[in-house]
This record gives C-alpha cells, sequence and structure tokens, in this order.
C-alpha cells in the first residue's frame, strides 16, 4: 500500500501491555505458588521475574548482577557499582564495589554476606564486595554510602527506578547542601548540614 501523503498514514495502535501465555501446567502450578509465598499475584510475580537481570552487556557487571538476582530473587531492587572501578581509580589490589539494594522482606546480616561470599564473584580479576541495603526512608537520616553511591555510582539493575529515584533525591540534597562532604585525616564523609 502506498500513501500520498503523511496525513493518511494510519496512526499507529499503542501496544495494551496484556498478553496471554500458555505454559505447562506444571510450570504454572510452581509460579502460582511462588507467588503465593512471596505474597504478590501471579501477575507480579511473573513481571518481577521477567524484570530481573540476565545475562548480557558488559559481562562482568551482567555476570555480578545476575549472582545478586540469583541470590536476592524478588526482592532485588537495585545494584550500583560505586568506589574506585565508578571513580576510574581501580588499583591491583581494589575490589568492585556493588551496593545491592534489597527490599524489606530480606533480613540483612551476616548470613546474606556467607551466602554471597560461598561463589565469590570476580570481576576482571578482582573480587566483587556486595554492600546489601534497603531503600532510604524519608525523613530519616542518610548514611554516607548512599551519598557516596549518588555521587559516583553506575547503576547495573533497577527494577522499577526506585534505586536511581533514590540517587536522585539524595543529590537534590547534596546540590542544595542539606548534606555536606568532610575529609579528616584523608578519608571523606558525609554528615547532614546543621
Amino acid at each position: 500500500m502506498f500513501y500520498d501523503t503523511i496525513d493518511t498514514v494510519p496512526e499507529p495502535v499503542p501496544p495494551s501491555g496484556r498478553f496471554v501465555l500458555r505454559i505447562d501446567p506444571t510450570l504454572h502450578a510452581e509460579l502460582r505458588k511462588a507467588a503465593q509465598e512471596a505474597g504478590v499475584s501471579l501477575n507480579e510475580h511473573c513481571a518481577r521475574k521477567l524484570a530481573l537481570p540476565a545475562r548480557g552487556g558488559f559481562e562482568p557487571s551482567a555476570e555480578a548482577t545476575a549472582k545478586a538476582a540469583a541470590l536476592i530473587g524478588d526482592a532485588l531492587m537495585g545494584v550500583v557499582a560505586f568506589g574506585s572501578w565508578a571513580r576510574g581509580e581501580l588499583s591491583e589490589s581494589s575490589d568492585i564495589d556493588l551496593l545491592v539494594v534489597v527490599d524489606e522482606t530480606v533480613k540483612i546480616g551476616r548470613g546474606l554476606y556467607r551466602a554471597w561470599d560461598e561463589r565469590p564473584v570476580l570481576w576482571n580479576g578482582h573480587t566483587v564486595e556486595p554492600h546489601f541495603v534497603y531503600l532510604p526512608k524519608a525523613g530519616a537520616p542518610l548514611s554516607g554510602t548512599w551519598a557516596e553511591v549518588a555521587v559516583e555510582g553506575i547503576v547495573l539493575y533497577d527494577r522499577e527506578l526506585m534505586v536511581s529515584q533514590a540517587l536522585v533525591e539524595v543529590r537534590r540534597k547534596i546540590a542544595s547542601g542539606q548534606i555536606v562532604r568532610r575529609r579528616l585525616h584523608g578519608q571523606s564523609y558525609w554528615v547532614e548540614a546543621a
């Protein structure tokens, strides 16, 4: 079909965002059970699974992000690289720091770090060190880690853009002078302005 003018070209129909997927009944039952255990609908559970990071792209970051996804599952909210690698100051003895943001259903403790350490991830020969955190709560004091990540972090995975939004809010506080960086004995730290 040939159109003489742009005015006669039909408008594209936007996708509905809905689809029907026919899958094996056994898999359906497993997905339904996992959704119930997670306390979410089957649709939400499937959407979260599909949004989990897959291998591909920049391989070292993909492997580290996939490890976080395998360990945390649906509760993984985001992964952000920060520290010397993100600043372009990586040395032979440096590790790769990852902020691994989890939702409140995950208990952050030694067991979580031990589970990560059972099968360490290497990123171009450097050990990947996770820093498990929750999103900052509105009005709560901000940790220096979130301030550092806001300034130098590189988002590798962000499930619902909540991590990116939190980083924007931290950057706003830095820009407005509500949070300031100080140095003591060559080390920087962040404080809320008085």
